[in-house]
């Protein structure tokens, strides 16, 4: 039978077979475990799979995988070139920030970014907790952050999970679509979830108030059905502390930044690296006001990746 996975645990595997609206509990066959690239979790949600169900047994073994559309990785911390494979075959990604309680740094979001242009993965921003925001400073970094990222085509909306503020059109946005939600801990995905499909009850934390950082609430990826009248799935996933990237070469990093790809074609030199070369329209840009800084620290941060052993967040 072929079936998409639904939610992965360790070894366990729950398999949707949309012509039957049946969950099959499965179990990864060894040899699956061991091919194709070095990753933490060689099946992931969102991958169709084949298996045999076996009515004699409550379990059945996953046989083999169909090949990924697309996929969100990202570099498992302290392991040297393993990859942490977040979801496959994605529709759409929204990547969801908070300006403070926790704050998510720029850095976050554009490496988070660049991976979902690198697998040609649309993304979006939420910026949640628009509510919790104290007057000036903050609103300033929110108006800032909006100004940096929707005329690079990343459209940014405000809302509040809590307060089922700009929630209700986010559902027409996911509607038809298998969509992955990610951000750090205590940014709200859970909440968001609770509110788009109401029967949900997933659990949630308050933030620490001696570090204004998230706790884990969600502990593994799971894939959820929206409500009647809406179709499609929304991919709940763990927070994730840091976002290290994996895959990409110094020579293709600055194609997975839209502005920096824009310019280059008016750089002196077909290879610029936009790090020292001369005639570089890129840092011409930067220079000019046309490339946000955080933007540039951030192609930085990758490439420094690239060269780095094992990656380990930053503080």
């Amino acid at each position: 039978m072929r079936g998409r996975v639904i939610k992965v645990i360790g070894n366990n595997c729950a398999v949707h077979v949309p012509e039957e609206e049946r969950v099959y509990a499965c179990l990864i066959k060894g040899r699956l475990r061991i091919q194709g690239i070095r990753s933490t979790n060689p099946v992931v949600v969102g991958d169709w799979v084949h298996f045999t169900p076996d009515p004699q047994q409550e379990v059945s073994y996953i046989e083999s995988l169909e090949p990924r559309r697309n996929y969100i990785i990202r570099r498992a911390t302290n392991l040297s070139k393993e990859s942490h494979i977040l979801a496959a075959n994605i529709d759409l990604a929204l990547l969801m920030v908070t300006i403070a309680r926790p704050r998510t740094s720029y850095t976050f979001i554009d490496r988070f970014l660049a991976t979902a242009e690198a697998y040609r993965i649309p993304t979006e921003i939420l910026i949640n907790k628009v509510d919790d925001l104290k007057p000036d400073e903050e609103e300033v970094v929110m108006r800032e952050l909006t100004e940096i990222y929707t005329p690079l085509g990343y459209p940014c909306h405000p809302i509040s999970a809590l307060q089922h503020q700009g929630t209700d059109a986010l559902l027409s946005l996911l509607d038809g679509k298998c969509t992955l939600i990610a951000g750090h801990s205590g940014t709200g995905k859970s909440t968001l979830l609770n509110s788009l499909i109401p029967d949900l009850e997933l659990a949630t934390q308050a933030i620490s108030s001696l570090y204004e950082t998230g706790q884990h609430t969600t502990t593994y990826s799971e894939m959820y059905q929206l409500p009647s009248p809406h179709s499609g799935w929304i991919i709940d996933t763990p927070g994730i502390k840091a976002f290290g990237t994996l895959e990409m070469s110094e020579e293709d990093t600055s194609h997975f930044f839209r502005e920096f790809f824009a310019y280059s074609s008016d750089c002196r030199f077909a290879n610029c690296t936009h790090l020292h070369e001369p005639g570089c329209a890129v840092l011409k840009a930067l220079e000019e006001g046309r490339i946000a800084p955080s933007r540039y620290k951030s192609y930085l941060s990758i490439l420094q990746d690239e060269h780095s052993g094992p990656y380990r967040p930053e503080q």
